[in-house]
């Protein structure tokens, strides 16, 4: 089980039978939602592995500019990302570790399995897609 500290503290609680709040539940099926666009999804990506300002991540993720803008503008929002000026650029970030650390595993093992057999990466079950 894992158990929320603090914002964008998570720990894993080994020996837990119990369940977490309904608070945690709803604020991780938040970000979970949000995260459930492959192209937000890409763009949490691209900003795990450093900052970048929305054209340099619209080239990036293959997304429109006004796309990718709105997508930032949402996870911004969320508290995932946040911004800061650079005289006439807008620079985002990636505001929570530990949403890094969740993308970077789903992402990482389904790359795995995908190229260990060599086949497209299967559906998960039970998604409905």
């Amino acid at each position: 089980m894992i158990r929320l500290i603090g914002r964008g503290t998570v720990a894993a609680d080994v020996g837990g039978s119990g369940d977490p709040p309904t608070e945690v539940l709803t604020e991780a099926a938040a970000a979970f939602g949000l995260l459930a666009s492959s192209a937000r999804l890409h763009i949490v990506w691209a900003l795990s592995q450093g900052e970048s300002d929305v054209s340099h991540l619209a080239d990036r993720v293959g997304g429109a500019l006004p796309a990718v803008s709105q997508h930032l503008a949402k996870l911004k929002l969320a508290g995932l990302v946040r911004s800061r000026r650079e005289g006439r650029r807008v620079v985002y970030f990636v505001d929570d570790s530990d949403v890094v650390t969740v993308v970077r595993l789903m992402v990482g093992q389904l790359t795995a399995r995908a190229q260990g057999a060599s086949a497209p990466v299967r559906r998960l079950r039970g998604s409905g897609a």
